[in-house]
Protein backbone atom coordinates (compact mmCIF):
# COMPACT_ATOMS: atom_id res chain seq x y z
CA UNK A 1 0.00 0.00 0.00
CA UNK A 2 0.87 3.31 -0.84
CA UNK A 3 1.44 6.34 1.53
CA UNK A 4 -1.25 8.92 0.72
CA UNK A 5 0.11 12.46 -0.60
CA UNK A 6 0.33 15.15 1.93
CA UNK A 7 0.34 18.94 0.70
CA UNK A 8 2.02 21.63 2.55
CA UNK A 9 -0.70 22.66 4.87
CA UNK A 10 -1.87 19.82 5.70
CA UNK A 11 1.53 18.23 6.45
CA UNK A 12 2.31 21.01 9.06
CA UNK A 13 -1.54 20.13 10.39
CA UNK A 14 0.65 16.60 10.87
CA UNK A 15 3.37 17.63 12.39
CA UNK A 16 1.19 19.06 15.44
CA UNK A 17 -1.03 16.30 15.75
CA UNK A 18 2.53 14.12 15.44
CA UNK A 19 3.36 16.02 18.50
CA UNK A 20 0.33 15.76 20.88
CA UNK A 21 -1.89 12.48 19.87
CA UNK A 22 -4.16 11.48 20.76
CA UNK A 23 -5.52 14.45 20.78
CA UNK A 24 -9.71 15.76 21.39
CA UNK A 25 -10.28 17.25 18.07
CA UNK A 26 -11.26 20.70 19.90
CA UNK A 27 -7.86 20.51 21.21
CA UNK A 28 -6.21 20.40 18.31
CA UNK A 29 -8.25 22.99 16.74
CA UNK A 30 -7.04 25.50 19.34
CA UNK A 31 -3.50 24.68 18.81
CA UNK A 32 -3.94 24.66 15.10
CA UNK A 33 -5.23 28.01 15.25
CA UNK A 34 -2.55 29.19 17.51
CA UNK A 35 0.08 27.57 15.50
CA UNK A 36 -1.05 27.79 12.26
CA UNK A 37 -3.91 30.71 12.58
CA UNK A 38 -6.49 28.64 11.24
CA UNK A 39 -9.85 28.92 11.84
CA UNK A 40 -12.23 25.69 13.60
CA UNK A 41 -14.35 25.27 10.39
CA UNK A 42 -10.13 24.59 8.41
CA UNK A 43 -9.06 22.41 10.92
CA UNK A 44 -12.63 20.29 10.61
CA UNK A 45 -12.08 20.40 7.14
CA UNK A 46 -8.70 18.98 7.04
CA UNK A 47 -9.30 16.15 9.74
CA UNK A 48 -12.20 14.87 7.38
CA UNK A 49 -10.12 15.43 4.46
CA UNK A 50 -7.07 13.47 5.94
CA UNK A 51 -9.32 10.88 7.22
CA UNK A 52 -11.30 10.26 4.21
CA UNK A 53 -7.76 9.74 2.81
CA UNK A 54 -6.05 7.26 5.09
CA UNK A 55 -3.49 9.36 6.96
CA UNK A 56 -5.57 9.93 10.41
CA UNK A 57 -8.29 8.37 11.74
CA UNK A 58 -11.19 10.29 14.01
CA UNK A 59 -13.13 8.16 16.22
CA UNK A 60 -14.94 9.11 19.13
CA UNK A 61 -13.68 13.56 18.56
CA UNK A 62 -10.07 11.81 19.20
CA UNK A 63 -7.85 12.18 16.28
CA UNK A 64 -4.96 9.81 16.18
CA UNK A 65 -2.25 9.86 12.83
CA UNK A 66 -2.60 6.38 11.11
CA UNK A 67 0.58 7.24 9.04
CA UNK A 68 3.89 7.79 10.34
CA UNK A 69 6.16 11.26 10.19
CA UNK A 70 8.81 8.91 8.63
CA UNK A 71 6.21 7.22 6.11
CA UNK A 72 5.61 10.88 4.77
CA UNK A 73 8.53 11.83 4.42
CA UNK A 74 10.13 8.87 2.64
CA UNK A 75 7.31 9.55 0.16
CA UNK A 76 7.88 12.75 -0.68
CA UNK A 77 11.62 12.48 -1.20
CA UNK A 78 10.55 9.23 -3.53
CA UNK A 79 8.54 11.79 -5.35
CA UNK A 80 10.61 14.30 -5.65
CA UNK A 81 13.55 12.51 -6.89
CA UNK A 82 11.16 10.60 -9.19
CA UNK A 83 9.86 13.99 -10.47
CA UNK A 84 13.11 16.55 -10.41
CA UNK A 85 15.89 13.74 -10.97
CA UNK A 86 14.10 10.96 -13.14
CA UNK A 87 14.55 8.52 -10.48
CA UNK A 88 18.02 8.57 -9.94
CA UNK A 89 19.48 8.80 -6.35
CA UNK A 90 22.93 10.00 -7.58
CA UNK A 91 21.93 12.80 -9.65
CA UNK A 92 20.25 13.84 -6.39
CA UNK A 93 22.69 13.57 -4.15
CA UNK A 94 25.12 15.63 -6.73
CA UNK A 95 22.57 18.78 -7.04
CA UNK A 96 22.25 18.53 -2.94
CA UNK A 97 25.93 18.23 -2.23
CA UNK A 98 26.32 21.28 -4.75
CA UNK A 99 24.11 23.34 -2.61
CA UNK A 100 24.86 22.21 0.63
CA UNK A 101 28.17 21.89 2.73
CA UNK A 102 28.00 18.24 4.34
CA UNK A 103 30.31 18.53 7.31
CA UNK A 104 32.38 15.35 8.30
CA UNK A 105 30.42 13.55 10.52
CA UNK A 106 27.44 13.80 7.63
CA UNK A 107 29.50 12.36 5.46
CA UNK A 108 30.51 9.80 7.32
CA UNK A 109 27.35 8.47 8.40
CA UNK A 110 26.15 8.47 4.88
CA UNK A 111 29.12 6.14 4.45
CA UNK A 112 27.80 4.13 6.95
CA UNK A 113 24.90 3.77 5.25
CA UNK A 114 26.35 2.99 2.07
CA UNK A 115 28.50 0.15 3.40
CA UNK A 116 25.38 -0.99 5.59
CA UNK A 117 23.09 -1.35 2.31
CA UNK A 118 25.76 -3.15 0.63
CA UNK A 119 26.30 -5.62 3.59
CA UNK A 120 22.70 -6.77 3.56
CA UNK A 121 22.90 -6.76 -0.58
CA UNK A 122 25.58 -8.32 -1.43
CA UNK A 123 23.90 -9.24 -5.28
CA UNK A 124 22.98 -5.33 -5.45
Amino acid sequence: MSTPKVFESEYRFCLILWDHEPIKSRDLAQLCEEQLGWKVTTTYTVIKRLSERGVIKNENTIVSSLVSKEQIQTAEIEELVEKKFAGSIPAFLTAFTKSQQLTADEIQEMQQMIDRFRKEHPDD
